[in-house]
């Protein structure tokens, strides 16, 4: 090939390639700039590459809440780049163990929530909850204490005398295996009336259809369970709610909260999301930041009257202790049962 030379004589294709390599080096240097000044894409805690684990199958309680949080987090463009995937095991405690093992990752966010906490005792395993960094809890879900239409029971107070007068005779089931919210309400209501939790005849059941057709069955003397699944039983009149477990009646019952009642118990289901361990603090602040916008935008607000789910946020250190009573007083009736 024949070069064209310039009038000093150096070759003009030798030139170019100086230009081309100088307009390079000056854009790297003005990316490298930019990235300083914290404006490229990806710098910032709503652009980074985030994921979601989730604890359970697609369909459950934790896989609505997360990713029903990361589609309003999308949808709102806080931030535009989330992955969710399902880790199933162990009612939780393989995911929980999988969170505390990615120490230091600070792109990591798990759904979680009671059932979690109790599986991780009965499932014997060191993943502590307590061990994660806290981000927020975002709902709350009260129990119901349910009886079929049939049933003699008419009050919580009815139920309560006939179970403290057949303990092992009265059946009771729900929807969680043993540690889970299901489980541990029948086993705090028992202790609040004077029964020891280790004397319930608890049975799990594989959710609300398999408990709904006990209940009519007559295979079940009473369930212990969220409410939302059982909503059109109720308003046909199939099942009755005796109690619900919250600080306050619920609306859309005509039951009594169990503080109402005279029974010194509250209790609820909720969920919330962690961080792996060891996230420095301004990453931590940064993560509850993309929560709180999510929480505070209207399509949030929407998710939670559309799935009849009662917000709870708390975020940080107050979600920390929380997390930290949650974990003390399930370890305690697990203890009891022998389960932990």
């Amino acid at each position: 090939m024949t070069w064209l030379r310039g009038a000093s004589g150096r070759d003009l294709g030798h030139s170019v390639q100086m230009v081309r390599r100088r307009t390079f080096l000056a854009g790297s240097v003005a990316s490298l700039a930019l990235a300083g000044c914290g404006v490229t894409r990806g710098e910032n805690a709503g652009a980074r590459r985030l994921r979601m684990m989730i604890p359970n199958r697609p369909g459950g309680g934790y896989d609505l809440t997360g990713r029903a949080a990361v589609k309003v987090m999308e949808d709102e463009d806080i931030t535009p780049r989330f992955e969710v995937f399902n880790v199933v095991g162990a009612s939780g405690t393989v995911a929980m163990a999988r969170l505390i093992n990615e120490a230091g990752n600070d792109n990591l966010l798990q759904c979680m929530g009671l059932g979690v906490v109790g599986a991780v005792y009965t499932n014997k395993s060191d993943a502590r909850v307590s061990l994660a960094t806290p981000i927020a809890r975002l709902i709350q879900e009260d129990e119901g204490v349910v009886v079929p239409a049939d049933s003699p029971f008419k009050t919580i107070d009815d139920c309560v005398s006939a179970w403290k007068a057949d303990v092992k005779g009265m059946t009771v089931g729900g929807g969680s295996s043993p540690g889970g919210p299901d489980h541990l309400f029948p086993m705090e209501l028992a202790r609040a009336v004077g029964i020891k939790p280790a004397d319930v005849n608890y049975t799990p059941y594989d959710g609300g259809g398999e408990i709904l057709a006990a209940l009519l069955g007559s295979k079940l003397d009473m369930a212990t369970t969220g409410l939302g699944e059982f909503a059109e039983q109720i308003k046909n009149g199939k099942v009755r709610v005796l109690a619900t477990s919250g600080e306050k009646a619920l609306e859309g019952t005509d039951a009594p909260a169990l503080k109402e009642a005279g029974i010194d118990l509250t209790f609820t289901n909720w969920r919330g999301i962690l961080a792996p361990p060891d996230i420095s603090g301004e990453r931590t602040a940064e993560l509850i930041a993309l929560l709180q916008k999510m929480h505070d935008s209207k399509a949030w607000q929407d998710v939670l009257v559309k799935r009849e789910w009662t917000d709870a946020f708390i975020t940080g250190d107050e979600f920390g202790t929380f997390l930290k009573e949650q974990d003390d007083r399930v370890a305690t009736t697990l203890k009891e049962l022998g389960l932990a």
